[in-house]
């Protein structure tokens, strides 16, 4: 009786942003031994930080015209379908094209389900975010790619704090980021830079950073 009177009192609100509330219960690196765990909701945050600059620097260094408050936008809901998912480790959801493409339609189908706990006069605005459009610009594909660079960048300070710390588990995890990351810093200049000017400070004391 109490479920169904907890279900008919929900029944008329949106569930939207306590859905992503539980962002902070979805952990990550889930095959890996981690010497600290990283949850899907810090991961996201740092995702936004990173993406945000890469579009600073593009702006200010290279010419570009890029809404960094929307990469950043874009990067907090990056991973929002695994709040409905989990986080399926890398090696299973790229083990090859079969697995790959059904992964996506299932993220797909998660971000769809979240999007139907909104008002429905708030479902564009954040379809906006979680689909890019067919006719997206020039601005807003390059926009993606950094956040996408950003995700990977994030991946690669997490193997390295792992490293610092002593933990020799994420060596192979390691080499596979930072292979494609530089991989992505020689087409992005945004990343080249970020890696140059923000990336060695990753994991050094407060007192060395200060």
């Amino acid at each position: 009786m109490a479920e169904k009177n907890v279900a008919q009192r929900l029944a008329g609100e949106s569930h939207f942003l306590a859905i992503l509330s539980r962002m902070k219960y979805i952990e990550r690196w889930s095959l890996m031994r981690n010497s600290r765990a990283e949850n899907l909701s810090e991961h996201s945050l740092e995702v936004a930080l990173i993406a945000h600059m890469l579009c600073v620097l593009g702006n200010v260094r290279h010419g570009r015209s890029l809404d960094a408050e929307r990469a950043a936008l874009v990067a907090l809901y990056h991973d929002a379908s695994e709040i409905v998912t989990g986080d399926l480790p890398t090696p299973v959801k790229y083990h090859d094209g079969t697995i790959r493409d059904a992964y996506k339609a299932v993220e797909r189908s998660a971000e769809g389900r979240l999007l139907a706990t909104l008002p429905a006069d708030l479902r564009p605005a954040f379809e906006d975010v979680l689909w890019p459009g067919a006719e997206s610009t020039e601005d807003e594909v390059y926009l993606r790619r950094l956040v996408k660079a950003a995700d990977k960048v994030s991946a690669l300070i997490k193997c390295v704090e792992e490293a610092r710390s002593g933990n020799a588990e994420f060596a192979s995890a390691e080499a596979s980021c930072r292979a494609a990351v530089d991989e992505m810093a020689a087409e992005l200049p945004e990343v080249a830079d970020f890696m140059r000017e923000f990336f060695p400070s990753y994991g050094a004391t407060l007192d060395d950073l200060l």
